[in-house]
């Protein structure tokens, strides 16, 4: 097959090499705008499960992805100076440009060849011509996706909170959500350690709350500022770091169709997960499993399109779904700090989604449960 993949993250590159790994003789070029080194953002993060999903997949990526990672067991929830570990919630992390470099570097091995600095702009290009298949993995702005809407059945929901990816070289000891109530309202922090000198250091507030803090009119360093005064504690003196860091909102887009002719979305171009799950990647890397293996029972394009998406829509709408509802639970975080305890302010946290219950709660950190059950009684006679 002549494959010719658009972006060069994971989604695109996973699926080059799973593709070029089962056949050799597979002509696969990723086109990648950007130069080999350049990245945006700080680090990316995995749960535990995700883990497990690529370890069942592809026990070979899994073993070469792992020694380049941070792991640690707990999840941490912070209200104001009140910190609580979680237990039974492992993550690991790893730099966004170094699992892109491990990615480079795996699938030009197997003989891929990607072309950086390379600008695509149309499927009408000559780069595209003669392709038995065009993988759209060009991220959440995909303009293959934008100039197909009606083709594809898109809808975006562009989501009211504002954030705002920064790194720190302060290296925290886990996956942490930072709540801090200020003068303008709360801020969230959601950091994490991706090396061992370094963290992704992420910042969110509600809409009212970034107008109150007047941060539509400041420039970058009082931006970082700001920021670092309301985290002063949290950062222990270290300097918040920025990489084309700036505000934005998150767009919950959905794709009805994932295909048309021989054309492909995957990734954050076929669908957005908002970073408060930490399954972006994942997600990005079971779509290129869920692609690849939709080949392997047929030679024929279209038919392989409509199984992937047959296969894969039922398991990524419920991750989905799910982060969905936890993007909005970040919407209402400032309601939640006034009136929640620390312990129930992170019990809510981690029963958000509807996907963990009590009985569930007891099972992964019967401490958190115990002090909840404390404070509400009734939970205690949850059935299971």
């Amino acid at each position: 097959m002549k494959i010719r993949i658009l972006g060069g993250g994971p989604a695109g590159l996973y699926f080059a090499a799973l593709m070029k790994r089962r056949d050799p003789s597979h002509d696969i070029v990723v086109y990648e705008r950007s130069p080999r080194d350049a990245t945006w953002g700080f680090g990316v993060v995995f749960s535990d499960r995700a883990l497990e999903f690529l370890r069942a997949d592809d026990e070979a990526m899994y073993q070469y992805l792992m020694p380049h990672m941070e792991t640690w067991p707990d999840l941490t929830i912070a209200h104001n100076d009140t910190r609580i570990a979680i237990a039974g919630n492992g993550f690991a992390a790893v730099g966004r440009l170094e699992l892109l470099t491990l990615l480079y570097a795996h699938v030009e091995k197997l003989g891929v060849r990607i072309e950086f600095e390379k600008e695509v702009t149309g499927l009408d290009a000559p780069e595209l011509a003669g392709a038995d298949l065009v993988v759209a993995a060009n991220g959440a702005f995909s303009w293959v996706r934008a100039e197909n809407e009606r083709a594809f059945g898109t809808t975006c929901d562009w989501r009211p909170n504002k954030f705002i990816w920064y790194g720190t070289s302060k290296p925290f000891d886990s996956l942490t959500l930072t709540f801090r109530q200020t003068q303008h309202g709360v801020f969230c922090a959601h950091h994490y350690r991706y090396s061992p000198g370094m963290s992704t250091f992420l910042v969110e507030v509600q809409e009212d709350t970034w107008q109150r803090a007047g941060f539509e009119h400041l420039g970058e360093q009082d931006t970082i500022r700001l920021c670092e005064e309301v985290f002063a504690n949290d950062l222990g003196g270290h300097p918040i770091l920025t990489n084309k860091s700036h505000w934005r909102n998150f767009p919950a887009i959905w794709n009805e169709r994932w295909s048309f002719g021989n054309v492909v979305l995957l990734g954050d171009a076929l669908r957005t997960a908002h970073f408060s799950i930490g399954s972006g990647t994942r997600l990005a890397m079971e779509d290129a499993v869920a692609l690849f293996k939709a080949f392997q029972g047929t030679a024929d394009v279209p038919a392989a399109l409509a199984q992937f998406q047959s296969l894969r829509l039922p398991p990524m709408k419920k991750i989905w779904d799910a982060a969905n509802v936890s993007l909005r639970w970040y919407e209402g975080m400032d309601e939640l700090m006034a009136r929640c305890s620390p312990v129930e302010f992170a019990y809510s946290y981690m029963t958000r989604t509807g996907r963990v219950s009590h009985a569930e709660m007891k099972r992964r950190d019967p401490r958190l449960a115990a002090a909840y059950e404390q404070l509400h009684p009734d939970a205690a006679a949850t059935p299971a």
